[in-house]
């Protein structure tokens, strides 16, 4: 995905950074799409439900990543400073089953694993060779508000007994954490194109009806951004 993304940008930044931009206090409504992978077993917050569960389930982190969308709004603040506002979204199933117990039947004990993140996020960035030029790195951070929901659905094991039972437990919530973001834009008057990698962290606490006392809702995203510009 890392070198489909890299190769779309750089055909979209060839043509686009041939026309200069002469933009005074720019503004920019961004929009993106890629991908969002969730942090790895190794690296999650103590009591994380996802790594409790995988001492009986099979499923890897790696299953967690998934497509996400975002819309931001971009202002420039001077030449070299640029404050944003924006929504995105992201929601995965994980089809998992049982590792070392069956049905009476032989057939798996299955159930579905789901995360729903919409983050939204207020970022300031820093553009080291300014808004006017057609070609615009940029790196900043900012604080990502973030609506959760977790569920798993399906069979479930009450290890006391050994009964094997249908339900579907669901959590949800709101939680804040930080932002750290890089990029590369490529602008010509109306229209600018890129890429971007943002990191952001945050964890939430789960009710005691889950395994685990905790959801870990970090990770990377992954997107090519394309936006539509606005001059002053």
């Amino acid at each position: 995905m890392v070198r489909r993304l890299a190769t779309a940008i750089l055909l979209a930044g060839s043509c686009m950074a041939a026309t200069p931009a002469t933009v005074e206090a720019q503004q920019i409504l961004n929009f993106t799409i890629g991908g969002f992978t969730p942090r790895g077993f190794d690296a999650r917050v103590a009591g994380d439900t996802l790594v409790e569960n995988r001492d009986f389930l099979v499923f890897e982190m790696g299953d967690f990543t998934g497509g996400s969308v975002s819309g931001e709004w971009l202002v420039g603040i001077g030449e070299y400073i640029e404050a944003g506002a924006g929504i995105g979204f992201y929601r995965r199933t994980v089809p998992t089953v049982y590792e070392d117990y069956v049905d009476d039947d032989g057939t798996e004990i299955d159930q579905d694993l789901r995360l729903r993140l919409v983050p939204a996020a207020f970022t300031v960035r820093v553009l080291p060779l300014g808004q006017s030029n057609g070609v615009q790195p940029y790196f900043g951070g900012g604080l990502g508000i973030f609506s959760w929901r977790y569920s798993e659905d399906g069979e479930f094991i009450d290890f006391r007994d050994g009964t094997i039972f249908r339900e579907r437990y669901v959590a949800d919530g709101t939680a804040t954490g930080p932002i750290a973001l890089g990029g590369i834009r490529f602008a010509a008057d109306t229209f600018t194109a890129g890429g971007e990698i943002r990191y952001h962290a945050g964890e939430a606490d789960l009710p005691t009806e889950f395994v685990g006392s905790k959801i870990d809702l970090g990770g990377w995203t992954y997107a090519f951004t394309i936006g539509v510009r606005f001059g002053r």
